[in-house]
């Protein structure tokens, strides 16, 4: 496999752990505009359809964008774009959160769901705009190391819905289907998703040095 190959590993990844939740988004933006029910209907999304909208639109836009900011080698040949994209995507984000967190206050809770989740999201909303706020404060002071950690931080809360679809599943096995267990598997989620965010982030970068070195050991290519 060639280096631009494996570049494009990451983001084709990121675009299919948010498949399920913009699959399952649009087909909800297809019902709230009158079109055929295509996933369970929720009798609180019928009644405010805006707020949904807004957060299924932003959602889509922020994950999907968002996963081409991580293939460095466009990013790095094409800047004005980073910078262009990365724009659309704070306002994505903050549109991602904003949304999130009406739906939480204003909307009666998932059934199924407990009191963990509603706090889970009261956290990850507003900790999403901090990070979205300290990666355009750190770009502003050309702190460039700063802003792709605050900006990683802030897209893996963001995807957590994709990797929900996954940890619901083994929490169902694992825990059973209660408000609580429903609770710890969509949180564990979030976790998960930051685990291995300040992994990468914190991960030693291959210098030149170490790369040479890397193909002077395993021998000529």
């Amino acid at each position: 496999m060639t280096t631009r190959q494996r570049g494009w590993r990451l983001p084709v990844a990121l675009i299919a752990l948010s498949a399920v939740p913009v699959l399952a988004g649009t087909a909800r933006l297809v019902e709230l505009s009158g079109g055929p029910v295509l996933i369970n209907p929720d009798a609180r999304f019928t009644a405010s359809p805006l707020p949904v909208a807004v957060h299924i639109a932003c959602a889509a836009t922020y994950s999907l964008l968002g996963a081409f900011q991580f293939l460095t080698r466009f990013r790095n040949r094409r800047p004005g774009w980073h910078r262009t994209a990365g724009r659309v995507l704070v306002v994505a984000g903050l549109g991602v959160a904003g949304s999130a967190l009406w739906l939480t206050l204003f909307f009666p809770p998932q059934p199924g769901s407990g009191p963990l989740l509603y706090v889970l999201r009261l956290v990850f909303g507003p900790a999403m705009v901090a990070a979205l706020m300290m990666g355009v404060a750190a770009i502003r002071r050309r702190d460039i190391n700063a802003h792709r950690a605050w900006m990683t931080r802030a897209y893996a809360i963001a995807v957590a819905a994709g990797t929900q679809a996954y940890t619901e599943g083994v929490g169902g096995a694992l825990l059973g289907h209660s408000g609580l267990a429903l609770d710890i598997s969509r949180g564990a989620a979030w976790v998960i998703n930051l685990t291995i965010a300040e992994w990468a982030i914190r991960r030693p970068a291959a210098t030149p040095n170490r790369r040479r070195v890397a193909v002077a050991v395993g021998g000529p290519r």
